[in-house]
């Protein structure tokens, strides 16, 4: 779950003790694939466009989506049937079939990974590795003045950077006061309450329902039902949400430790990698289970979960593969591993790629800057998620993004950042939805989106620019696959051209009680429409210099009333 919710939900909890939120509105849970004019919920038109447009056509090319993230969960029953499967590589002969660099890399690859088997779950904040990386050198000068172009960019970082430590840390003291003593016994209690309901998985509505028998019992599920609530997530499982609160905890403890110290080195220990040297790619292993999948496997889940089996959810996409590429760990990603990601995924067939992540510093974001290019230069689409800060990110900047360092060459052509939306035009911009009119180029549906959860079997929602951004992901994957004859730009064009426009309509702006218009939240104006998307699409003919096309304006339809 995004930081920024639960920054909300537990200062609520700070405030009002275990108090029982009152009632909301019930929303469908796979409402992002519902149809304003149908259903009267801010959705994307996925199952109308399904209904009447994709009934009688058949896709014509299988899309691989490389889903760069947490891990994902490969024996889930609804991702099985799409996950990507490295045709030239023998499952678990220990060997590299393919020439490719990496050993037994069947679904993907772990760049958080050791040789040894070892992996990377918990690391550091950007803020601090930069911070630390820096003090020695500038922490006595005052001026850039006499400073290269070079040190004057790595000085403005660490101080920025010192900044952000020390006003984090003061934040983060109060919940780690709070939360300590719940975070210690919460093992616990969820273990009494397991055995007392005779099931390991309970959701908040399973508890609201449970009647304690013993004193211990009533505790815990006082305890445990009042953190259900003041998340607002009552049909989540136990676990998800306790590995929520336990992450959320270790990082603001670790933003406490960071004003104090340097940050362990937690990735150098178990990759044992040459960091500073790009071309020394070649590391990690094939465990893209590893550590807590359940970020990545919500994001697949979103862009391709099987159509076809009748059982969980649906995807966005209905010919496409998800390979798994494990580089953001319980901290922030590292730019290298981002950057050797982005290429994996491009020289391995990806079409789309998929990066439900961010961080406010990149300090070797040349190294993504490249690998991005690359990717353009082979016609790759790159998704990312805008973040959960509730900024304007047109003054505030978030990384990785498609905006050169060197604030001279052009932007990327081939990059979509995406806001976060809601079901209803009471939360139509997500309160916690970074923006920018025109560093954000559209919003999707991001509350509460019900997708696959790790364990094989198991469903939940979350909430996040995270799961906006494979929604838009999702529909370029299906624009590739049923009109492949479209390059990249053609794609990106029919996305950011197809949205329902929001014109004359007020939302309320993220992170301030103020009323803006929708429209100057992001570059289009609007939220995505696959139906329209794939209407568009179908009036446009391939280009194969798309450098010399000028593509034509579409008509756009009305904006919805309400």
């Amino acid at each position: 779950m995004k930081r920024q919710v639960l920054v909300v939900a537990i200062s609520m909890f700070c405030l009002q003790g275990y108090a029982q939120q009152a009632a909301v509105k019930q929303i469908p849970k796979s409402w992002h694939m519902l149809d304003y004019q149908t259903d009267g919920i801010y959705g994307t038109s996925v199952e109308k466009a399904y209904r009447t447009i994709l009934r009688d056509k058949k896709p014509k090319q299988t899309i691989i989506v490389a889903v760069i993230d947490s891990g994902v969960d490969t024996t889930h029953e609804d991702l099985k049937p799409v996950l990507w499967h490295n045709p030239g590589e023998i499952p678990g002969n220990g060997k590299d079939d393919d020439g490719n660099g990496y050993v037994d890399d069947v679904y993907g690859w772990n760049f958080l990974g050791g040789k040894d088997g070892r992996n990377v779950t918990k690391d550091s904040y950007e803020a601090a590795r930069v911070y630390y990386r820096y003090k020695k050198k500038y922490s006595q000068i005052t001026s850039d003045s006499l400073l290269s172009p070079q040190e004057a960019w790595e000085w403005k970082n660490y101080r920025r950077a010192k900044v952000q430590i020390e006003s984090q840390a003061k934040e983060a003291s109060m919940y780690v006061l709070f939360l300590k003593s719940i975070v210690e016994k919460l093992p616990a209690m969820d273990s009494v309450l397991q055995k007392s309901m005779s099931k390991n998985l309970y959701t908040g509505d399973d508890l609201l329902r449970f009647k304690a028998t013993t004193v211990e019992e009533s505790k815990a599920r006082n305890t445990v039902l009042g953190l259900f609530q003041q998340l607002e997530q009552m049909d989540k499982y136990n676990k998800q949400m306790i590995d929520d609160l336990m992450t959320f905890y270790d990082g603001e403890k670790s933003k406490v430790d960071a004003a104090e110290k340097g940050p362990e080195d937690y990735r150098g220990l178990i990759v044992q990698d040459n960091y500073s040297d790009i071309n020394d790619r070649y590391y990690g292993n094939n465990d893209v289970m590893a550590g807590s999948p359940m970020h990545g496997t919500l994001v697949s889940g979103i862009i391709a979960a099987s159509r076809s089996n009748d059982i969980g959810v649906k995807g966005i996409a209905d010919n496409v593969r998800i390979m798994a590429i494990r580089t953001v760990p319980e901290g922030d990603e590292h730019d290298k591993d981002i950057a050797n990601a982005i290429r994996y995924a491009v020289d391995n067939g990806a079409r789309v790629i998929n990066m439900s992540f961010g961080k406010s510093f990149s300090p070797d974001k040349q190294w993504i800057d490249d690998a991005a290019r690359y990717a353009e230069s082979k016609g790759v689409l790159l998704v990312q998620a805008a973040g959960n800060s509730s900024a304007n990110v047109d003054q505030q900047d978030v990384f990785p993004n498609p905006n050169p360092l060197d604030g001279k060459s052009k932007p990327l052509t081939n990059w979509i950042t995406v806001g976060a939306s809601g079901a209803l035009k009471s939360e139509l911009a997500a309160s916690f939805s970074n923006y920018g009119k025109t560093k954000v180029d559209v919003f999707a549906p991001g509350v509460d989106i019900y997708s696959t959860l790790p364990g094989g079997n198991i469903y939940g929602s979350e909430s996040g620019t995270s799961f906006a951004s494979p929604i838009v992901a999702g529909l370029a994957a299906l624009l590739m696959s049923y009109y492949p004859e479209l390059s990249v730009k053609q794609v990106k064009y029919v996305i950011e051209k197809s949205v329902t426009p929001m014109n004359g309509t007020k939302v309320t702006k993220p992170g301030a009680e103020t009323q803006i218009e929708f429209t100057e939240l992001s570059a289009t104006g609007g939220l995505i429409n696959v139906y329209d998307a794939i209407r568009l699409a179908s009036t446009l003919k391939g280009e194969k210099n798309e450098q010399e096309k000028v593509l034509p304006q579409p008509k756009l339809k009305k904006t919805p009333k309400g």
